[in-house]
């Protein structure tokens, strides 16, 4: 099976490279999943219906989040009435949304799980690693499903990286998100489990994490607060990893898919 996962879709810039990249990839690599991170889709943080349908109709299958996913009040109803759109699973058992869902495949059933990190976040969440096993336990009883994918949304490299050693050999992928900056360390683990500390960004190349770069200097610079402007215009980053699994639901292989757009 071939799963691309795209990296934080960021604002107009990353819903037009994925318009612009993933219809021709999804041919090109016989892609059969497509999972994105969509927390920052809709103007840089949040999401909305309209954005959401927009990449649907590009192609993507499964949508991931993280801390951003609640800038929009209104899309919680959404969320608790879309499987396909997750929310990171720690979250309160009596929050809006599903932490996991799954994604028929021919005749495979793909489970994805959605977590977020506690390092540097100010989030009401429960631990990550008991929360990732609680499901693990049930669904694999229940599903039995042999290819599973977790996206991690977490601020530390660390903290992702000690995750993907923890589901190594139990799950076919784990993929990190959030920063934004995507790392060069793609890797299948010892017990068959491939990962990556960061997926990167699909949004505006000339930018700061997808901002307006004159706006992270002045915040950075002066004492007073200053108001995010996302950057809209100039090239474009399309960031993804493809992960290739096994028969039994390891991973073959996790490279990187990039490319950029005037």
């Amino acid at each position: 099976m071939r799963i691309l996962f795209i990296g934080d879709i960021v604002a107009k810039p990353g819903r037009a490279a994925v318009r612009e990249v993933l219809p021709d990839l999804i041919k090109k690599e016989k892609i059969d999943l497509v999972v994105a991170n969509i927390e920052n889709l809709a103007h840089g943080k949040g999401v909305t219906v309209k954005t959401v349908e927009e990449i649907k109709e590009a192609g993507v299958d499964i949508m991931t989040s993280g801390n951003h996913i609640w800038a929009r009040e209104e899309f919680a109803d959404t969320l608790s009435n879309d499987p396909t759109i997750l929310r990171p699973a720690n979250y309160p058992a009596d929050t809006p949304g599903y932490g996991f869902t799954y994604a028929n495949v021919g005749k495979e059933k793909v489970l994805i799980i959605n977590l977020l990190g506690r390092q540097w976040m100010n989030e009401p969440t429960d631990e990550p690693y008991r929360t990732v096993d609680a499901i693990l336990l049930d669904q694999i009883e229940k599903e039995k499903p042999k290819v599973i994918v977790v996206d991690f949304h977490a601020e530390a490299t660390s903290e992702k990286a000690a995750m993907g050693w923890f589901l190594d050999g139990r799950v076919s992928a784990v993929v990190g998100t959030h920063t934004h900056i995507p790392s060069a360390d793609t890797q299948i683990l010892p017990k068959g489990t491939g990962f990556v500390t960061d997926v990167g960004m699909t949004g505006a190349l000339h930018s700061v994490l997808g901002v307006e770069p004159s706006i992270i200097i002045k915040r950075q610079k002066d004492p007073y607060p200053v108001k995010f402007e996302w950057a809209e215009t100039g090239p474009k980053v399309f960031q993804s990893v493809l992960v290739k699994t096994k028969r039994g639901g390891g991973a073959a292989s996790i490279e990187r898919v990039d490319k950029t757009l005037p």
